[in-house]
């Protein structure tokens, strides 16, 4: 979720429902700390607690000294990646690859745990690929190094994002640890949630491409699991709202021009499923300046007569509008 998960991005989700926001993955080598991508990724101010950073890397010592100055700098919780499973990620020996190194595992772990005096959870996945899956052996190495919880996604290295998310290996490791483990991948819904919540036995959830474009999901499965019934879906006013104040944060956050071009991709995500939305798009994707991408949605969405719907194709999102 790097170049997602942003902090105007994370209030949203936390507004709605979402009960922790990480902060996008950062490298753990010390000579990237000071880039404007870097001071952008680690800005916790005016987050709800408790903030979390979440660091990458292959190197125990720059991975202790990363949550260090994290810490320092008002993380109070400290999540490492063992999961991303990004081709430049992996190919510098970290994020999914570490799984295929236990006793490296083991040395990250016990030196990020040792180095800081917040909780410390890990994120990874299954193996390294099918015929590789280790979950368990790094989920035990993870409990014995001080770990205080775990993230699983539900699928290999290899697999990245194709096929289905498999859960029985987070029951598996559920079963065998006693520090809480959350369940991830593929939770798109309210009842996907209960669910996976039911395969798994797993403390909680963790979601991240299902809230692109619906940071109300957060709000949508808490309330389903509590009542057992489905929250309305947002009115095209207060998704409006929602967006509008979305883009705001974003050009604030980033400055016009950058700002303008991250906006693009989540209003493709908040529009992807609204019913003739695609000029829309083309027209907001080709504004040359805040102003003017802001008022295109604005009108866009006033333009909206009727009434919220439910998705029915096989697209995750919790709603959609239409034209």
């Amino acid at each position: 979720m790097a170049g997602i998960t942003d902090k105007p991005f994370r209030l949203l989700c936390r507004q709605y429902g979402a009960g922790l926001a990480v902060a996008e993955m950062t490298s753990a080598n010390p000579a990237l700390r000071s880039t404007e991508k870097s001071r952008l990724r680690l800005d916790l101010e005016g987050e709800p607690e408790p903030r979390v950073i979440q660091i990458a890397g292959s190197d125990p010592a720059w991975m202790a000294d990363a949550a260090k100055f994290n810490v320092d700098n008002g993380a109070q919780i400290i999540d490492i990646n063992m999961g991303c499973p990004a081709k430049k990620v992996c190919n510098k020996a970290a994020g999914s690859a570490l799984l295929a190194d236990p006793t490296l595992v083991a040395k990250i772990l016990d030196s990020v745990v040792t180095a800081v005096d917040v909780p410390v959870t890990l994120k990874f996945r299954t193996g390294v690929s099918r015929d590789q899956r280790n979950a368990l052996e790094i989920a035990h190495i993870a409990q014995a190094a001080g770990i205080q919880s775990l993230a699983l996604h539900g699928r290999t290295r290899a697999d990245a994002y194709k096929g289905n998310a498999e859960y029985q290996t987070i029951k598996a490791v559920v079963d065998a640890v006693d520090i809480p483990v959350f369940a991830n991948g593929d939770i798109t819904s309210p009842e996907k949630a209960r669910d996976v919540l039911e395969q798994t036995g797993a403390s909680g959830l963790y979601i991240g491409r299902a809230a692109q474009g619906a940071p109300w999901i957060f709000q949508q499965i808490a309330h389903y699991l509590t009542h057992g019934k489905h929250l309305a879906c947002p009115s095209a006013d207060v998704q409006a709202d929602i967006v509008l104040n979305h883009l705001a944060a974003l050009y604030e956050f980033y400055g016009e021009a950058k700002g303008l071009r991250i906006a693009r991709k989540h209003l493709g995500w908040y529009t992807e499923h609204h019913a003739n939305a695609k000029q829309f798009r083309q027209t907001a994707f080709a504004a040359t300046d805040a102003h003017q991408q802001w008022q295109l949605t604005k009108d866009w969405y006033a333009s909206l007569t009727s009434q919220p719907q439910a998705v029915t194709n096989n697209k995750p999102s919790p709603c959609s509008l239409a034209a």
